[in-house]
């Protein structure tokens, strides 16, 4: 029997007793026999190897050794008692419906993975996919349509926090399978000056927009980003027929077509796909999502046939 065999219950009736100094009001407080007192503080004294109280029969008061150990003893219980509350609060406060707004392009298999791994973890909870528009991605967290949202983390806006990457997507340039550039190997973002780009109407966000097609190329030379109204679905039929080409991420299954060429830019880093939410509505859920997401990612970014998987740094 040695101090390895110290039980955590053995050190709270320690603690107990020193603070009461009497056998009966101690068993009292813990709700034991008073022969339980008794037997567990002779337990720890021989596990100890010293008296940690004094008895007689008018009077019980700490040794020296006893004095010792509770000094040493109070703040290491409370730490324990502390972490096991706060586990127990983040587990058992992540319960119900999670919301996880996605754009179109968004839906992609990291996320659909994050949202598995986050109901595996929790199994009170679950996960719900909200849909956004390409243009408007932050309006459902404003209106409390949703909890967090999957989107690209290119972002300037001073409600919202920005979480962790789940994946990271190999930067391509769209082109119709007849463009001159659809047989090349790869792009330099300095081409893009030397074409007509689309710029979506209603506009992205301006970081969101500047972060999927940069105003200017390295050197400075302007992108033409020209308006095409029209929905997702017909910007991506006007790539395909030539009518402009479109720097985007490999992975995008709208992309996804035999007659779109994804053309890699070789001099774009990858762009990160990750957790946005407001500030002001962070919770328990929210952070175990974004935990989740930091212990078991970056996930790999394979969508669709044609599409690389690109990890990012870290």
């Amino acid at each position: 029997m040695g101090l390895a065999d110290v039980e955590l219950g053995e050190l709270r009736i320690f603690l107990v007793l020193a603070d009461e100094l009497h056998f009966g009001h101690a068993a009292e407080r813990l709700g034991v026999s008073q022969p339980s007192v008794s037997e567990a503080i002779r337990v720890l004294e021989r596990r100890v190897g010293a008296r940690l109280f004094e008895r007689t029969s008018r009077s019980v008061r700490l040794t020296s050794a006893g004095s010792g150990l509770r000094q040493k003893l109070v703040p290491a219980v409370e730490m324990l008692d502390r972490a096991l509350a706060e586990t127990h609060e983040a587990v058992n406060g992540v319960a119900g419906v999670l919301r996880i707004a996605t754009t179109e392009t968004t839906l992609l298999p990291p996320v659909v993975r994050l949202a598995s791994a986050f109901e595996a973890a929790y199994p009170a909870s679950t996960t719900e996919f909200v849909e956004t528009t390409f243009s408007r991605p932050y309006s459902p967290l404003r209106r409390g349509q949703a909890d967090v949202l999957a989107n690209w983390l290119a972002v300037d806006e001073p409600d919202l926090t920005v979480g962790p990457a789940i994946a990271w997507f190999e930067r391509v340039l769209a082109v119709g399978c007849g463009h001159r550039l659809a047989g090349r190997e790869s792009v330099s973002a300095e081409e893009l000056a030397d074409e007509v780009v689309n710029k979506p109407d209603p506009p992205l966000p301006d970081a969101l927009l500047d972060a999927i097609i940069p105003p200017r190329t390295p050197s400075g030379r302007v992108i033409k980003r020209i308006v095409n109204k029209g929905g997702f679905s017909e910007r991506v039929v006007r790539v395909a027929l030539g009518r402009f080409a479109h720097p985007t991420m490999r992975g995008i299954i709208q992309f996804e077509r035999d007659d779109i060429v994804l053309v890699p830019i070789h001099d774009l880093p990858p762009l990160p796909l990750g957790l946005i939410w407001r500030t002001a509505a962070e919770d328990a859920r929210i952070r175990a999502l974004a935990e989740v997401a930091r212990c078991e990612g970056p996930w790999s970014a394979t969508a669709g046939p044609r599409a690389g998987t690109v990890r990012g740094p870290g």
